[in-house]
């Protein structure tokens, strides 16, 4: 009997014991499990700005003129005045090229004009001497008439022998070659001795003017419509002269020190590219820039009353964009955005979803969920847009 009061005992202390750890659990799970209030989250009130955003567009250089320098005529190369390289002047001798053949061509021109001359000379003698015994009457009028006519000849063949002199100087004066612009010669692929002629492949060399060089880019049809419909004016032209000047940035990173000018567009669009190509125009006082390089054009937009959207308070899903709008609830709503393609720095222009005094998530919108309470901490305006320029 005693040893089931004692089992009993036992049995009712573990029981307790176990009621017990039970209730604590239970109380611990409840605490862990009540009730939390919503997430702070970085948040502010989007506001217009007046701003300037850049558009960059991949650009080839090219000097102002680009001239190559070709043979007229066949021939070795005898001289070569210039190298690779050097800045040479209007007028300025290059090559020279030996072609004795020119030299002979000009000697019997004029051994041709002088035998011309004595011929000339002689007709007019006859036409002298034959005049006065045609008015005597001692010779008929057919034989003065005679000779002005071989006169006429003489003076006629005179005028050719001296035209082909002329001809034959001009040819030897291609024997000497020289620059007809100021600029940079070019590579120079024959060395002395080489066989040229006017029909030879490569040129001699090349010179370019880079007083002015030529920026040439591309904007493709969508791009194209943006301009047309931003700048005023009814024709392209006059589009072209409301842009402002336009920065160049080198193929280092760093930017050209001069401004250049947008100056021509062309008049149809490549069918292969679906893009049209500008030309804008930039001092080259020092000759920093050398044709056929690369660079980047910059376009400056200025935007007035716009509204701008940091970069990281934007998520793309699908190919769009969007943003959280804290509603008046404090929940968190999903909200598509348009954007314009060029940004402002670290900011997006926002032409579409949006309205000023909306208040927006800043950070964290990775980890946020359509329709969620939270709890917007508002930053100020000076540190949401402090990287605006």
């Amino acid at each position: 009997m005693r040893t089931r009061v004692l089992f009993a005992t036992a049995i009712s202390g573990t029981l307790l014991i176990l009621s017990s750890c039970g209730t604590k659990q239970q109380q611990g799970a409840g605490a862990a499990g009540g009730p939390q209030g919503p997430q702070s989250f970085p948040a502010f009130k989007i506001e217009t700005k007046n701003t300037t955003i850049n558009s960059d567009y991949p650009a080839t250089l090219q000097g102002q003129q680009n001239i190559e320098i070709r043979p007229k005529i066949d021939g070795y190369i005898d001289h070569i005045y210039i190298d690779e390289g050097s800045v040479v002047k209007k007028g300025q001798l290059l090559f020279r090229i030996s072609a004795p053949q020119y030299q002979q061509d000009v000697n019997n021109a004029a051994a041709a004009v002088s035998s011309a001359q004595a011929d000339v000379a002689s007709a007019e003698l006859q036409v002298k001497k034959t005049k006065p015994l045609v008015e005597k009457e001692i010779i008929s009028h057919y034989e003065l008439e005679t000779a002005q006519l071989t006169l006429n000849a003489r003076l006629a063949a005179l005028k050719q022998a001296r035209a082909t002199l002329a001809t034959a100087k001009t040819n030897l004066g291609y024997t000497t070659v020289t620059s007809p612009v100021n600029g940079v010669v070019g590579t120079i692929p024959y060395k002395l001795g080489s066989l040229v002629s006017s029909t030879t492949t490569q040129p001699l060399t090349t010179v370019s003017n880079i007083g002015n060089v030529y920026a040439y880019f591309s904007l493709n049809e969508k791009q194209l419509l943006d301009f047309s419909r931003h700048y005023q004016g009814k024709t392209l032209e006059a589009k072209l002269s409301k842009l402002p000047e336009v920065s160049l940035i080198l193929s280092d990173g760093t930017d050209y020190p001069e401004k250049g000018k947008v100056q021509t567009v062309a008049g149809q669009l490549n069918t292969a590219t679906g893009s049209a190509s500008f030309r804008a125009s930039f001092p080259n006082p020092t000759g920093l820039i050398r044709s056929g390089g690369s660079a980047t054009v910059r376009i400056p937009q200025v935007l007035n009353n716009a509204l701008l959207v940091p970069q990281k308070a934007t998520y793309e899903l699908q190919g769009k964009r969007f943003v959280y709008v804290v509603d008046a609830s404090g929940k968190a709503k999903s909200t598509e955005i348009q954007t314009m393609e060029a940004t402002s720095g670290q900011y997006f222009v926002v032409t579409g979803g949006l309205k000023g005094g909306e208040t927006l998530i800043l950070e964290g919108v990775a980890s946020l969920q359509d329709g969620v309470q939270v709890k917007p901490e508002m930053q100020d305006e000076a540190k949401v847009y402090s990287d605006l320029k």
